[in-house]
């Protein structure tokens, strides 16, 4: 993949704020336009998306491209369209008396050029999703997308330059060293997703111009599985929120905390779940590889890490097929009776590995998901309506689903984002428009308003005029 010099990038951002400048309010028609070509983009390149994703995994399962990729994306704009001009219009907003009879509201404006860095895990919706909220509150857009998942980058590269003018929307692509050039540059605003470590990086450059940031990030998110939950319903649940995308997902489980007595049950169900939804692993298309060499190493080094301290493995491999370390598929395995000194219990795992942790009482479990850093995501299992409160109020998540995995991700009436190390900001629906808007806040005075009164010179009518406003306030 060849690199733009920083010469070309400085340009391609200077004719984005040019045009920004010269057009820095698009009406509703040329948003819903642009909003159009983007998903006439990925309805028109399905094939070829689907493919190109494929070939930068090594197997990655079509189904999961179109639905975690195509179909969010297809779905997201479709939200974003269908209440655009809502979203846009400008807001009143209640006036207090002592301000009476002027009149408030706010008006929502773009910020101007924003930046996304997208990462490798979904190469496409966590590219335009982002872009897709920055377009339709009316900005213009850079995607550096990852250079992990080359193909991929250079079609969305490709097609975006076929269906947008560079000063509107338009794809830089490059290594790492491209990548800290791109969040140096003096965005309106900037969006990253990966991974903590890197985040804390691109926070570090966009502070120098002092450029708002969305972090999108990750960490461990715990699955809690309360004593009353049926585990033969809720074992399909795990595995398919754990096992999609083959674990790199980062909000997927990360780690389960079970009821001491009803471990040995939940790993027989989760092993008979694993055989169920993949009876096969090393030539099924529906079972993806871990995406890179590096990745799978550090994920095996994590099961042997684990297994040294003590942890007994689960593999979970129903043919018994022999796997190549070259297909990259590894098999899903349980980590049994795991400690914070293994490497798995501090690291986000990012793959087909789910330790499971003991405990002995619901207080006991919420100590150890609050003593961590705050999750991306949360999942509990089971539990009456006290405690399921109990455990929404007392611990702290960027999102929650109960009673199954990953799916709050999926509506658009729902902010999506982090909290703590797991990130900050939120997007996805009107919160996406939210986020690339400047909301500002617009005050109308009366020809009659009581202003005067309080100007100077100050004396007996000020102090009678404040007395009054602190009563009515």
């Amino acid at each position: 993949m060849k690199a733009p010099p920083r010469a070309d990038l400085a340009a391609l951002f200077a004719a984005q704020r040019a045009a920004f400048a010269a057009a820095p309010d698009p009406p509703l028609a040329v948003r819903r336009d642009r909003l159009d070509r983007l998903a006439t983009l990925v309805e028109q390149n399905e094939a070829q998306i689907v493919a190109a994703v494929a070939a930068d995994f090594g197997v990655r399962s079509s189904h999961e491209t179109r639905l975690a990729e195509l179909f969010m994306i297809h779905a997201g704009i479709r939200h974003a369209r269908r209440h655009l001009a809502e979203w846009m219009r400008p807001r009143r907003v209640a006036t207090p008396l002592y301000l009476w009879p002027g009149r408030s509201r706010l008006i929502r404006q773009p910020v101007g050029v924003v930046g996304v860095i997208s990462p490798w895990n979904y190469p496409v919706q966590l590219a335009l999703l982002p872009a897709a909220a920055a377009l339709a509150a009316g900005n213009r857009v850079l995607l550096k997308p990852s250079e992990a998942t080359l193909r991929t980058s250079e079609l969305l590269e490709r097609e975006i330059a076929a269906r947008f003018a560079v000063d509107e929307f338009a794809v830089v692509t490059g290594g790492p060293d491209v990548g800290e050039t791109f969040a140096r540059l003096p965005f309106d605003h900037l969006f990253f997703t990966g991974s903590t470590a890197v985040g804390r990086r691109i926070a570090l450059a966009a502070a120098a111009n002092l450029t708002p940031v969305t972090l999108e990030l990750g960490g461990k998110s715990p699955a809690l599985v309360h004593r009353d939950a049926d585990l033969k319903s809720i074992a399909p649940r795990l595995v398919t929120g754990k096992l999609f995308n083959a674990g790199q997902t980062c909000i997927a489980p990360d780690y389960v905390l079970a009821p001491q007595d009803r471990i040995d049950e939940l790993v027989e169900a989760l092993q008979q779940s694993v055989a169920a939804l993949y009876p096969t692993l090393g030539v099924n298309p529906d079972y993806t590889s871990v995406a890179s060499d590096r990745h799978y190493e550090r994920l095996a080094a994590l099961v042997a890490d684990a297994e040294a301290k003590g942890a007994r493995a689960v593999r979970c491999n129903p043919a018994n097929e022999f796997l190549s370390e070259g297909a990259r598929k590894l098999q899903p395995t349980l980590l049994v009776g795991v400690r914070d000194d293994m490497a798995a219990m501090r690291e986000e795992i990012f793959g087909p590995v789910l330790p499971i942790e003991r405990y002995a009482t619901i207080d006991e479990a919420i100590a150890r998901i609050n003593a961590r850093p705050r999750p991306l995501a949360l999942y509990a299992f089971g539990g009456d309506a006290r405690s399921r409160e109990r455990v929404l109020r007392e611990t702290f998540s960027g999102g929650v689903t109960l009673d199954d995995t990953l799916w709050h991700f999926s509506n658009d009436e729902l902010p999506f984002g982090g909290i703590g190390a797991s990130g900050m900001g939120a997007y996805h629906g009107e919160r996406g428009f939210r986020t690339f808007s400047h909301e500002k806040p617009v005050f109308i005075q009366s020809r009659f308003g009581l202003a005067w009164v309080l100007r100077p010179p100050y004396g007996e009518r000020f102090e009678l005029v404040l007395r009054i406003l602190k009563r009515i306030a």
